[in-house]
């Protein structure tokens, strides 16, 4: 599936073949964004309005827009798989956080 990206936040993007449209979901809001173009130009530019929009709605209501992953994830796990990987992370010399953030990343 194609994504598109604009300010942070990711989109998931699908083609009606039918109707020569492409539409665009944004995945990382809790609101239901939605958009669409007849061309990468047109989408990118709906995508950005409806971010905008999004935005505006959000000010307009006193709400906090959500915004795109801070990049900080609380994790629960077993005691015994914690220990696991701090020494797996000490023997590599790195931290648990980097340890943890590179193997995320290899199966990203």
């Amino acid at each position: 599936m194609s994504t598109m990206t604009h300010d942070g936040y990711i989109a998931t993007l699908e083609i009606d073949e039918h109707a020569g449209i492409m539409h665009g979901r944004v995945v990382n809001a809790h609101a239901v964004l939605t958009f669409e173009g007849r061309t990468v130009k047109e989408l990118r530019r709906a995508f950005a309005d409806t971010i905008t929009d999004y935005r505006d709605w959000c000010r307009q209501r006193g709400v906090e827009p959500q915004k795109p992953y801070s990049g900080t994830l609380s994790l629960r796990i077993d005691p015994v798989l914690h220990r696991r990987v701090a020494e797996k992370a000490a023997t590599a010399g790195e931290s648990i956080n980097k340890f943890i953030s590179d193997r995320l990343a290899e199966v990203a």
